[in-house]
């Protein structure tokens, strides 16, 4: 051990408090804030630097709270290993800690033990291992002490037990070959560490927008410096100019609502079983445009059941049909015949023991009738031969009440039970069909037989070989699917994204799910297309890339093809969501644009590892998750459509000012007062949306769309030229009427914020009108104003306020005006809109589409999914809809 260390993962350095503080102001966004504030402490404005710097504070000791709790991934990994392990040394066996386990060291397992190291299994005594969280396998594993090619898949070697699965049956020893960094778990970690996670598509987004913002910004300010100084104005009062432009123009609240929106989504999905751990991980969502899901327990129930039995030349389907007296004779074999232990007061599997195909057993006779229950525990079990992947059966003896004989009973393969009870040719024949009729359904079947012998009978395989066994049928068990994950898949198929199944389970079982969930082409019939994870180890990354577009099941994959998968996806510009349970979904969790573990029965390694957890770990938790997702970004796209419009605004009205030689209408406290005030009350109620009824029947916006669009961008030149007017109207009018400075600036703020309110509302929908959603669907934009107008009137009428800002109290008759913006503005919009819809449909013109201005944006296919449409297609909301909607190929969505 000193040699080659303990028995453990090598912890990760974790990021010290101080370099995670510096992370949170790595940011463009934040860069234009914290020059702002210098900006103003440099000219004096304390106020204006204090408010700023709160801002950036703020959202940067929230940033660290989610930072600080993300990085316990690895110290969930190493706490996989065993605590303790059996372990035979110079001929002494001893329990010793599994971190002093090392390499040559000869191991005993037994039902129960997790294996603490890989281990080379020498001898094999009805050994059941658990692999699922290390394979994907939905069954335990029956183990052989076989000698294997080298080449040989990492989910074939039944010859060996790898460190963090479980033993669920049998005994076994073996000799430790690997400890530590050297298991397969420790291969798993390197590929933790070396998967460097990705930005999500907001944070890329908001990057783009915010050096977009930056340099603009810039531009606008040193114009209006150059012009001013050009006209002959003193220095130091264009300094002061250049600064209100750019404190004006900054959506100072942009990161506070951002962070707001985002928990408001969190909360949301609290409540409909999805719990986020990175609050980005919330928009992502809502950008995906391919799910990557795990079969087991996501879109299936994770419970194994017995579907239908086999008795009297026919299948008898359990809950539907009536039973035979031979069928309900099956189902007591296989309760005589089981070590499972099942809780009689429970339902289902829950408070089960066992392997969960013999715990299937006992609960389907249990429905089926509880008095077979009731019989087989009055049948004791007196000797009994353990099921091995040589005999492939089981087989115990029982004394039956009332008889002087006893009862030997058998299940195990089909092929087996079928040759002990020597069935004639024609009989065996129709088994055979009735076998090969389940495992076209991919369900796994288990015989049944039973017989009678002497008391004195010593059960062994080779008297047992001799015995006239009577057999009783057959029963067929299957995991099947979540009926609501069906309808949860097809909506995320009617929403644009491409649900690929990818699975460490058999081609065959995840083919019949993948059926049962019609993935593939099922308008046109074409079943479910399959790549194992052999003939993806010899696949180039070429043939991967030109595969995954036909590909709807991965089946028998590692966790190196799990990532090679995800990594291939991203490259051909998808935002991948990646669901898992196992250590072995770890790494492509962290590649995956969003990482979905499983609550209930996930690995703490897959829970820390992901940016969400799913505590039913459901599939139709993940489409109400993209659903709640998309609403999100609708949220932050319809506050920065709001808001951006009208930070423009103020600047372009301090620019306007310079250029025509007029005293300012708002100094610069005053813009932050504005952009303050109306972000925190205003804007920040649009984070309250609810989700619009269309938003799961359009394809998801193209992970390369920025967030400025050239209709965002007609939208500041119209809505911002629109508010300068109002504003300068409303300071002239003063002016003109006699009034000072302090009346006329409280009357220009003024006015911006009733144009705000106005505005507000046209925003409340991206592509309908107000009524569309309805005026009283979100109260809580309602409140936002009445907060609003108290705030205005404290910030007129308080004689504190009007020092600090340099304003003076507005008389009564000035509101007139004012109010009077509030409809106008609305009117203004809503005509930009309706004006909008008429450009881009408008027929025969296809000059007027601007299709030349902007970015070209790269469609990901969508196999399996609806084709987008034409570029002349139009797209409605639903069938009765009248007014045409064009693609996103036509158009830009905010």
């Amino acid at each position: 051990m000193q040699a080659l260390g303990p028995n453990e993962l090598v912890a990760r350095a974790a990021a010290s408090p101080l370099r995670l503080i510096a992370r949170q102001f790595q940011s463009p966004m934040i860069y234009v804030l914290l020059a702002a504030a210098v900006a103003t402490l440099i000219i004096g404005q304390w106020v204006d630097a204090a408010v700023i710097l709160v801002v950036v504070f703020v959202n940067a000791a929230v940033g660290f709270i989610q930072e600080s709790r993300a990085a316990r991934a690895l110290a969930a990994l190493s706490e996989l290993s065993a605590t303790s392990a059996t372990v035979v040394r110079d001929g002494v066996t001893r329990r010793l800690r599994a971190q002093e386990v090392v390499p040559g060291d000869l191991l005993l397992l037994e039902a129960g033990d997790q294996v603490p190291a890989d281990i080379r299994l020498t001898a094999v005594v009805g050994a059941q291992v658990d692999e699922a969280a290390l394979t994907g396998e939905s069954f335990p594993v029956h183990k052989q002490g076989v000698v294997l090619p080298e080449d040989t898949p990492l989910v074939d070697l039944v010859n060996m037990a790898f460190s963090g699965t479980f033993v669920t049956a049998g005994k076994a020893q073996g000799l430790c070959v690997a400890t530590g960094s050297g298991t397969q778990i420790g291969h798993i970690d390197s590929l933790v560490r070396s998967a460097g996670g990705v930005e999500t598509p907001l944070q890329r987004r908001l990057a783009g927008f915010s050096r977009w913002l930056t340099v603009g910004i810039l531009a606008l300010a040193a114009a209006t410096f150059l012009v001013g100084i050009v006209r002959g104005e003193p220095i130091g009062y264009m300094v002061t100019a250049a600064v209100a432009l750019a404190v004006g123009a900054i959506p100072e609240g942009l990161p506070a609502v951002v962070t707001v929106t985002l928990a408001i989504g969190v909360a949301r999905m609290a409540r409909r079983r999805a719990l986020i751990r990175h609050l980005p991980a919330v928009e992502a969502l809502g950008s995906v445009t391919v799910i990557c899901t795990d079969k087991t327990g996501t879109l299936t129930q994770n419970q194994m059941r017995v579907h239908s039995v086999y008795g009297a030349d026919c299948w008898f389907v359990l809950r539907d049909d009536h039973l035979t007296e031979g069928a309900r004779d099956c189902l007591l074999a296989g309760v005589l015949c089981n070590d499972a232990r099942v809780d009689a007061e429970t339902a289902g599997t829950s408070g089960s023991f066992g392997d969960p195909m013999e715990v299937a057993l006992v609960v389907a006779a249990r429905d089926a009738d509880a008095g077979i229950v009731q019989r087989a525990d009055q049948m004791p079990r007196l000797q009994e031969i353990p099921f091995s992947s040589d005999l492939r059966f089981m087989a115990t003896l029982h004394a039956v009440p009332g008889h002087s004989r006893r009862l030997v009973v058998v299940k195990g393969a089909a092929e087996e039970i079928l040759t002990l009870c020597a069935l004639p040719a024609d009989r065996l024949s129709v088994m055979d069909a009735a076998v090969e009729e389940a495992a076209e359904r991919a369900l796994r079947v288990i015989a049944c037989a039973w017989g009678w012998v002497d008391d004195g009978f010593i059960l062994t395989p080779e008297s047992l070989a001799s015995l006239p066994l009577e057999f009783l049928g057959l029963q067929a068990m299957s995991d099947p699917p979540r009926p609501e994950a069906i309808q949860a898949v097809a909506a995320c198929r009617r929403a644009g994204i491409r649900v690929i199944m990818i699975t460490g389970d058999h081609e065959l079982t995840a083919l019949a799910i993948a059926r049962s969930f019609d993935l593939g082409e099922p308008e046109t019939g074409h079943p479910p297309r399959v790549v194992t994870g052999r003939a993806l180890t010899e696949m180039p990354e070429e043939g991967l890339s030109s595969a995954l577009p036909q590909t709807d099941v991965f089946a028998r994959v590692t966790a190196e093809q799990k990532l090679r998968i995800v990594l291939a996806l991203q490259a051909q510009g998808h935002v991948v969501a990646m669901t898992g349970d196992g250590v072995n979904d770890a790494p492509a969790l962290k590649q995956a644009d969003i990482g979905i573990a499983m609550g209930l029965d996930g690995t703490e390694v897959a829970r820390e590892t992901s940016d969400m957890v799913l505590t039913d770990d459901n599939f139709a938790t993940i489409e109400a998750a993209v659903e709640e997702g998309r609403s999100v970004y609708d949220n932050l796209t319809k506050f920065i459509t709001w808001t951006l419009p009208t930070n423009i605004a103020e600047g372009l009205v301090i620019l306007v000012a310079v250029v025509i030689g007029s005293i300012l209408p708002i100094l610069p406290v005053q813009i932050l007062w504005i952009n303050m005030t109306s972000a925190a009350v205003l804007g920040v109620m649009l984070a309250f949306e609810p989700s619009e009824r269309d938003i799961m029947s359009v394809p998801p916006r193209p992970p390369r769309q920025q967030i400025i669009t050239t209709s965002l961008i007609l939208r500041i030149v119209i809505v911002g030229c629109g508010m300068v007017i109002g504003a300068f109207g409303i300071f002239a009018l003063a002016i003109d009427a006699g009034a000072s400075e302090g009346v006329a600036r409280a009357m220009a703020v003024s006015a911006f914020f009733a144009m705000k309110i106005g505005y507000l509302f046209n925003c409340r929908s991206l592509r309908g009108s107000v009524r569309s959603v309805g005026f009283f669907t979100n109260p809580w934009i309602w409140l936002g104003i009445a907060l609003v107008v108290v705030l205005q009137m404290a910030f007129t009428y308080l004689p504190f306020m009007n020092d600090v800002f340099q304003t003076a109290p507005i008389p009564l008759a000035g509101w007139l005006p004012i109010a009077a913006l509030t409809p106008i503005t609305y009117a203004l919009v809503g005509t930009l809109k309706w004006w909008e819809g008429v450009r881009w449909t408008w027929p025969g013109r296809p000059d007027l589409r601007l299709d030349h201005l902007r970015p070209v944006v790269e469609q990901p296919a969508h196999a399996g999914a609806r084709e987008h449409e034409a570029d002349d297609q139009p797209r409605h909301r639903d069938e009765s809809a009248q007014a045409h909607r064009v693609t996103e190929d036509e158009c830009d969505e905010f």
